[in-house]
């Protein structure tokens, strides 16, 4: 399992806060569509293939989620695509490097 990412908008924030990805019932739908999602209801993990991508609780809009690639061979095929899709920037917590597909 790799280090934990955070994905984020490529959008320049507003105010002096991240800009958000979208409203959380837009995001959770885009990406249920996409195979990710929680395994029930109303939880803040979601799994897709061969990542997991976690939510803050209660945010809406949601501004920012943390990514771990959990399969090396598919997880990254997966992100980044979703990256390229949704116009995510994934940020490494580790060295500040940015992946913006």
């Amino acid at each position: 399992m790799s280090n934990p990412l955070v994905i984020l908008s490529r959008q320049d924030p507003k105010d002096n806060g991240l800009a958000p990805l979208g409203r959380r019932d837009e995001v959770l739908g885009a990406l249920f569509d996409h195979n990710t999602g929680p395994e029930r209801e109303g939880d803040d993990v979601l799994y897709g293939p061969g990542i997991q991508v976690e939510l803050t609780p209660g945010e809406d809009p949601i501004r920012q989620m943390l990514l771990t690639v959990t399969e090396e061979e598919i997880g990254w095929l997966v992100i980044t695509r979703l990256a390229k899709l949704f116009k995510w920037k994934i940020v490494d917590t580790d060295n500040g490097q940015e992946l913006t597909p």
